[in-house]
């Protein structure tokens, strides 16, 4: 028996990966379910703390990062598979004193396995399960309560819900603030999202001087929580004349954004709560507001030509297509290089991917758009597709074959790049970048692997899997991509745009120079810290020239809204970049740039420049019948 009073609580808090501020609209009271939860304030406060002290998320995100997500939590059983598909993140915290167990003291503790070989214990205040609640992934390992425990659970829908729900609240809550302006009022939508999303929390004690009258400043204010008292100084006097009172949805300091200076009157925090503004500076400000909406006549769009390249595609069928060999292997299923039976003069490449797997991991949504995206794009720079099919265990899709190979087995033969070829594929990244952007199109999956060079050593982007179209102004909250990749704003769950394929182009300049990412660590959870503390933790090797480092930099910076390429003058920003001096953007365009590598192809059916891959040791897959596909 083990006595009642000397019993172990250990409890599972989640919160460790994404951690931001949690808003809750009105009406909403989650209170009530946290004290059904938590006996007392103090395991509440334990679970933030001890959150905190653990991981490095929480410092990126603010002090109120638990607000809501806390109030989320649910009881459960401590054992966790690593063979099975999970979605919680668990946290411990001793509540009580340790149990007597066959008459030797041990501490309340769970213990870490894989395939029945023990690898370590975890103790009270300690947190795991991070990856679960970022995406759908198995369990690298089993835990096992070692003691009598009791867990506390956080679902990763139930997470990732509540975290969009934070980013849509506020987006919506400083936009109207923006729109109660005068000099904010006539600008579209879109412009006033990006607005919001720059402008950043500042508090204030009572008695702070927010603004000294006579003093210079760049600063405009919106008062989001609490009061401040305008005062002025009078002529002759040490004392201050008081003006009014400024509460909640006032702003002042808006001539300052005009390039006026100079400050009129002085505004001081007022209340024993203090006061919270919102702060936009003019140079972002500038950044942002010229020239937001820009033309893209040279990527308009040219549905009927692309169209009726399709034509010739119509009448064929998967029974007429032959299969040679395969050219890859991916996560739902192969690429084969196939011909169509009777035409020896061209070779395509056959995408297929196994549906049971595609459902399996939920990944529905996202394999139909990526047919959508790519059967409309009509880029240079961008594989093309010409037909799909599908049958009751595979979805396929026959795209143009680029036989020069996968970008990333050429830099793993070479080591690393020097500058001119970095700035070669690097711009014809840019150019399908420009294309997709200007549709309002996220890629989100940027890296060597998935950049094929056609026959004379052009790169054209593959693999739309994560790729999506976005309401202008709007963000996705989607979590997808390659870890070393991934943007803050990604990993920390606050919403992301086409600026983070403005990050994972930074990445992939360092790793074309250098052979290896900036941001790597001995696993996953590593690696999204590294990403967290910034480019600039990061040490650049010497060969990486200065224009190289800057424009990498300017790429990589944490705030979405200050990364080149999603400022005023968009993309072109990059293009003149200084490191882009003297590059012919044109040549590139009109293809008469001769490009930096030439691949040895020597036939349409030639695929000597990719590695040989085994039959699918899985054999085919389960049909799959229920229909979400009918569209495909």
């Amino acid at each position: 028996m083990v006595s009642s009073k000397m019993t172990w609580i250990v409890k599972f808090v989640i919160v460790s990966v994404l951690f931001c501020r949690i808003v809750l609209a009105e009406g909403d009271d989650l209170h009530d379910i946290c004290k059904s939860i938590f006996s007392s304030d103090e395991e509440k406060e334990a679970c933030k703390s001890a959150c905190q002290e653990k991981h490095g998320y929480c410092m990126s995100c603010g002090q109120y990062w638990a607000t809501g997500v806390c109030d989320l939590f649910k009881r459960c059983r401590c054992y966790i598979n690593w063979e099975e598909f999970n979605q919680y993140l668990y946290w411990f915290e001793r509540i009580r004193p340790v149990e007597v167990l066959k008459h030797k003291i041990i501490e309340g503790s769970v213990e870490v396995s894989r395939e029945d070989k023990y690898l370590s214990t975890i103790a009270p205040g300690k947190v795991f399960g991070e990856l679960a609640i970022l995406y759908n992934c198995k369990r690298t390992a089993t835990i096992k309560a070692a003691t009598d425990c009791k867990l506390w659970a956080i679902e990763r829908q139930c997470f990732q819900t509540i975290m969009m729900r934070t980013g849509l609240i506020r987006q919506a809550e400083y936009t109207d603030f923006l729109k109660s302006v005068p000099l904010f009022k006539d600008l579209p939508e879109e412009t006033l999202i990006k607005i919001s999303d720059v402008l950043e929390e500042t508090f204030y004690n009572d008695g702070d001087y927010i603004i000294r009258q006579g003093a210079r400043g760049d600063t405009f204010f919106i008062i989001s929580k609490g009061k401040v008292k305008v005062t002025m100084k009078q002529e002759n006097s040490a004392e201050e004349k008081y003006i009014r009172t400024l509460r909640k949805g006032d702003y002042f300091g808006e001539k300052a954004l005009q390039g006026y200076d100079l400050r009129t009157a002085n505004i001081v925090a007022e209340g024993s709560e203090g006061v919270t503004c919102l702060v936009i500076d003019r140079e972002t400000f500038n950044q942002l507001i010229s020239n937001l909406v820009k033309d893209r006549s040279r990527y308009r769009d040219e549905e009927l030509p692309r169209k009726r390249s399709n034509e010739e595609f119509r009448n064929i069928g998967l029974e007429d297509l032959r299969v040679l060999a395969t050219l890859g292997v991916g996560g739902f299923g192969r690429v084969e290089l196939v011909q169509i039976a009777g035409d020896p003069s061209r070779a395509y490449a056959l995408k297929q991917m196994k549906k049971s797997q595609i459902v399996e991991t939920k990944q529905q949504t996202h394999i139909m758009s990526e047919k959508e995206i790519m059967g409309e794009a009509d880029c240079e720079f961008i594989v093309k597709l010409y037909k799909t099919f599908k049958d009751a265990k595979y979805l396929y899709m026959l795209m143009e074959s680029c036989l020069g190979g996968e970008l990333w087995s050429i830099l793993r033969d070479r080591g690393h790049f020097d500058d001119e070829t970095t700035r070669f594929y690097t711009a014809c990244v840019v150019e399908a970048f420009d294309y997709l952007h200007s549709r309002n199109i996220i890629y989100r999956d940027l890296k060597p692997e998935n950049l094929l060079l056609n026959n004379v050593g052009y790169v054209k982007l593959v693999d739309f899997g994560f790729a999506k179209k976005l309401q202008p102004g709007r963000k996705t909250w989607t979590f997808c991509g390659t870890p070393e990749y991934v943007a803050p704003e990604v990993i920390l769950n606050k919403g992301h745009d086409i600026s983070a394929d403005y990050w994972s182009l930074g990445v992939l300049m360092f790793e074309l120079l250098t052979g290896t990412p900036p941001f790597t660590g001995a696993d996953v959870m590593k690696t999204y810290n590294i990403i967290l503390k910034g480019i600039n933790a990061i040490e650049f090797p010497r060969t990486i020239t200065r224009n190289a480092t800057a424009l990498i930099k300017k790429l990589c910076r944490d705030n979405p809204a200050e990364r080149l390429g999603y400022q005023k003058d968009g993309i072109s920003d990059i293009q003149k970049h200084k490191w882009f001096d003297g590059f012919n953007w044109e040549g590139l365009r009109n293809r008469s740039l001769r490009p930096p590598i030439t691949p040895m192809v020597r036939h349409v059916t030639d695929t000597s420049n990719f590695d040989d891959y085994p039959p699918d040791p899985d054999g085919p897959p389960p049909d799959d019948l229920s229909g979400w596909d009918s569209e495909f």
